[in-house]
């Protein structure tokens, strides 16, 4: 059995989500290489040298000719990331751009217009590649639960989600019309990116509740609370439903007959629990006795995140080597952060935002 090499890909940025890629590349190096890293000084460079054992460079060119990527990875703030995409494109170069693609509409449009027809730039949309989602997209697309009409999803915040919603329910890039409003209320939040904080006590959440109308009967709700990623107390939540049943979170449900309904769940066979001793990772997920969801990375001990993430690498250096379909299309990435703008304009005005078709749609 041949395996394919690792897929090279070099980092622009040092920030922390930057080391989210390094750190990936290490504990996954057979398949994800990193070629180099652009800092802006030569100090941070080699700052990050000494953690990552890793090259830097000052300039893009100058990482594109010595490292040789396969594709680059704009880490940078959302500000930064068009520039860092067209100089990039100039050069010739495939491109993961980090999400959203551009920070504003006009930025998404200007964006579209400089490189849109190059077809070097993907989006690194990671959300549909976690295990436990793409399980449950599989399930769609074999229609266990017949025709997909609506997606409820209390997980993650705007352009994540509207990608989770509309490539569920199969939309595409037409208008849609969001409605949105916020709410703040107390809540504890006792774990942020920088750890436990010791404080238990109740501070101001604000929650965005959004209905989407995507046309022809489908809809979507979104429904996120400030730090719901981290905050233990606000569990993650994804309902489906369709023609002829249901999925909400792990469990299905659905007609088999004209008077039977069956519920079947979404298992995990998780490794390195009790006296399991195979390693600590997540082996595959299974439905009805078939698997429809395996780890592509086993030994890498990855997070359910790690692994969508790792993915989405490792698809961008296949589609780069011309042996994969794209795997996010800027265009994709593009509608997403449309609908997450119009969630947020929509819960600040307390109007309906209708979104128009944009010139990525064709």
């Amino acid at each position: 059995m041949t395996t394919a090499p690792a897929v090279r890909f070099a980092v622009v940025g040092s920030g922390w989500r930057s080391q989210f890629f390094l750190r990936l590349a290490r504990m996954a190096p057979h398949a994800l290489q990193v070629t180099g890293v652009v800092t802006r000084t030569a100090e941070r460079g080699e700052q990050v040298t000494a953690e990552w054992g890793v090259p830097t460079f000052r300039t893009l060119e100058e990482a594109a000719r010595v490292g040789d990527p396969e594709f680059v990875v704009p880490s940078v703030p959302w500000s930064e990331t068009p520039a860092v995409t067209r100089e990039a494109v100039r050069l010739g170069l495939r491109v993961l751009a980090e999400t959203p693609p551009a920070p504003t509409a006009e930025a998404l449009r200007e964006l579209w217009s400089d490189v849109g027809s190059s077809g070097l730039v993907q989006v690194a949309e990671q959300y549909l590649l976690m295990p436990g989602h793409a399980a449950r997209l599989s399930l769609l697309q074999r229609g266990v639960i017949g025709h997909v009409t609506s997606v409820q999803v209390s997980s993650t915040h705007l352009y994540h989600a509207t990608s989770m919603i509309r490539l569920m329910l199969g939309a595409g890039f037409d208008p849609v019309t969001v409605t949105a409003r916020r709410f703040t209320a107390p809540l504890a939040d006792p774990l942020s990116p920088a750890g436990w904080s010791g404080d238990d006590g109740p501070k101001e959440a604000g929650t965005t509740l959004a209905l989407l109308d995507l046309g022809n009967g489908r809809s979507g709700v979104y429904d996120f609370t400030d730090n719901q990623w981290w905050n233990p107390l606000r569990a993650r939540r994804i309902v489906l439903r369709g023609s002829r049943g249901e999925i909400v979170d792990d469990s299905v449900v659905r007609l088999v007959d004209p008077r039977t309904p069956v519920e079947s769940r979404l298992l995990r066979r998780q490794l390195g629990i009790d006296l399991n001793l195979e390693g600590v990772d997540l082996d595959h997920i299974s439905f009805d006795g078939e698997v429809v969801c395996r780890n592509p990375f086993p030994g890498a001990r990855f997070s359910d995140d790690d692994i969508a993430v790792a993915t989405i690498l490792r698809d961008t250096g296949l589609w780069a080597r011309g042996e994969g379909p794209a795997p996010y299309p800027l265009a994709e990435g593009c509608q997403d952060h449309l609908l997450g703008l119009a969630i947020e304009e929509s819960a600040r005005t307390g109007a309906p935002v209708t979104t128009a078709r944009e010139p990525w749609a064709s």
